[in-house]
């Protein structure tokens, strides 16, 4: 059974870092993309980073772009967001999904373009 499963989120102080984790199950992460989109408190589900393991590629909204980095391990079929120099901004629910159209700008960005999402992990970024 095709899932996809979050962790690693936290309470951090701005500036501080964290490191999500999404394992995939039933799949190979080298033959789909996996992106991570977040949810802050009111606001639409936004993409943040997408990575295509197999084609090599990544992609990164602009709010994050320096910031944060997407990785693959395709021995455990995980993905990660290593996130650093975090911001209040930054606050929301953070979810994997998994999609196979690439990590192609503006389609990554699109919720519409993955087929399954995980449960979710809550990042809160406050002093």
């Amino acid at each position: 059974q095709l899932q996809l499963v979050e962790s690693g989120g936290g309470l951090v102080q701005p500036g501080g870092s964290l490191r999500l984790s999404c394992a995939a199950s039933a799949l190979s992460v080298n033959r789909y993309n996996l992106a991570w989109f977040r949810q802050g408190p009111g606001k639409e589900r936004e993409a943040v980073s997408c990575i295509s393991h197999g084609a090599g590629t990544t992609n990164f909204a602009d709010s994050v772009k320096g910031r944060f980095a997407i990785s693959a391990d395709s021995a455990t079929n995980t993905v990660y967001l290593q996130m650093n120099s975090l911001a209040p901004e930054d606050t929301g629910v953070y979810y994997c999904a998994l999609g196979s159209m690439g990590c192609s700008s503006p389609q990554f960005e699109a919720v519409g373009m993955y087929d399954y999402w995980g449960q979710g992990t809550q990042v809160t970024v406050s002093s």
